[in-house]
């Protein structure tokens, strides 16, 4: 049978443009369906968004600290509309960027919906597509629950766009991107409130950086209202009402709501069971919630249809944009490049980038000794203040920690709640990932003076 394609990738976020230009570099012929700009929730309303956002709400700290040094600042203002354009300009910037990354590399963009009809056939606009193979990298979206009032909150596909900045923004969710956004906001000025299911943020996360977090978080003026859920919003004269669900914690009145409690992925709307995809079900964590659907995917992203493939949020496996890469990358090459591979999901690191910031790679202390037992894991921490601050009275702290195989000394699991958390865990996770003993950390002679020789000063 003939097709118009070899490949058709429906999604142009990571996975799907990482998946599309590599299968086009070994000679397919690939074209890639998009309804939205062109990079995904990444580079929309994702990663590079949200860390232009972090880096502005660093800077009224930055203008405190140089006082400790000597320098005079005068007042400062943020001009919220210059700053939520420029971000806008950059996310258009690198759409088109990655317009001209498919045109160099000969792959055509259909900038329109695609839905499967069968196994071999998708349907865009008013046209009928058939490829040998199909990629589906269309990835996740943010959920509210279905509560009363939900139409008045946002997500943090809006967060992006409000046209004027909150005075009080009330936040729930204390998963990454809540307490994200909690931090961005407290840095820029706006008054905070975090509003979580249980007694601590971040949950699957190392507990040292889970409290090394919500207790810097709460030294900045974030104010986090544990063990209670939203029970009903209303619009009132003053803002949006939050009634929780302790009868005893006062109703919160915020003029902007961010709902952040999880991302399901974005399967609806799809054709799957045209084409008899099959899906897995998971139940979202939440009063509100319904059930969640994933793309069921083997060790090589196959679908239980031979033809079919999936990669990155989609599939609800570890959601991050540089493993939704990987997989795209890993099925090119086992598809069209004659290297059969997976894709490992092991040992990879991710940083969240609150105030304070934090990055971790591996086993987490408890993950450690389910697997080997107490007398199994050997815990290496430290916790100081960074020199940067000796002048400026802020007491910021940095955590530190290694967890460590008793019986081989390989290092299992690296964590840090500080300044240059990711940049520094960046690093040590090749090490993590090569499999280094505390032995070779202790070997390795330090950069002084930095926070991070303290991950090879450590006894």
């Amino acid at each position: 049978m003939t097709f118009d394609y070899d490949l058709f990738v429906i999604g142009a976020g990571s996975g799907g443009l990482a998946a599309s230009k590599r299968a086009a570099s070994y000679g397919a012929k690939v074209a890639i369906a998009e309804n939205d700009l062109v990079g995904g929730t990444c580079v929309i309303r994702g990663c590079v968004p949200k860390k232009l956002m972090v880096y502005a709400s660093h800077f009224p700290a930055l203008f405190n600290h140089a006082a400790g040094y000597g320098w005079q600042v005068g007042e400062t203002k943020l001009n919220w509309e210059h700053f939520i354009t420029s971000i806008d300009k950059e996310v258009r910037r690198l759409s088109q960027l990655h317009i001209s990354f498919l045109e160099k590399a000969g792959v055509t963009l259909i900038p329109d919906r695609a839905t499967l009809l069968d196994t071999h056939t998708v349907e865009v606009g008013d046209r009928k597509i058939t490829a040998d193979k199909i990629l589906i990298a269309v990835g996740g979206r943010p959920v509210k629950p279905d509560l009363p009032g939900m139409e008045y909150a946002i997500t943090s596909n809006e967060i992006f766009h409000l046209k004027e900045q909150p005075k009080h923004i009330a936040i729930i969710g204390a998963g990454y991107i809540g307490t994200e956004f909690a931090c961005i906001m407290r840095g820029l000025g706006s008054q905070v409130t975090q509003i979580i299911r249980k007694d601590i943020i971040l949950k699957g996360f190392d507990e040292d950086i889970r409290t090394g977090i919500q207790e810097g978080m709460v030294n900045h003026g974030i104010r986090i209202i544990q063990n209670n859920v939203v029970t009903a919003v209303e619009k009132v004269p003053e803002g949006i009402k939050l009634t929780l669900s302790d009868e005893n914690t006062e109703p919160i009145i915020a003029d902007v709501f961010l709902v952040a409690t999880g991302r399901i992925p974005n399967v609806e709307g799809l054709g799957l069971e045209n084409a008899g995809v099959e899906v897995v079900t998971s139940k979202m964590d939440g009063p509100g919630y319904s059930t969640a659907q994933a793309i069921a995917v083997n060790e090589y992203s196959q679908t239980n249809q031979p033809n079919i493939f999936a990669v990155g949020d989609v599939t609800d496996r570890l959601n991050l944009t540089p493993v939704a890469i990987g997989e795209g990358r890993a099925f090119a090459d086992s598809e069209f490049g004659n290297n059969r591979r997976e894709f490992s999901h092991e040992n990879v690191a991710t940083a969240i980038f609150a105030n304070p910031e934090a990055a971790t790679v591996g086993l987490t202390e408890a993950e450690a000794k389910t697997k080997l037992g107490d007398e199994g894991v050997k815990i290496f921490r430290t916790r100081f203040r960074p020199m940067y601050y000796s002048l400026t009275g802020a007491q910021e702290r940095t955590m530190m920690k290694l967890v460590v195989d008793a019986n081989t000394d390989r290092v299992l699991g690296a964590h840090m709640v500080g300044d240059s958390a990711a940049e520094i865990i960046q690093g040590i996770a090749i090490a993590v990932k090569m499999g280094a003993t505390k032995k070779d950390f202790d070997a390795t002679v330090g950069i002084h003076p930095s926070a991070a020789e303290e991950f090879v000063t450590m006894r």
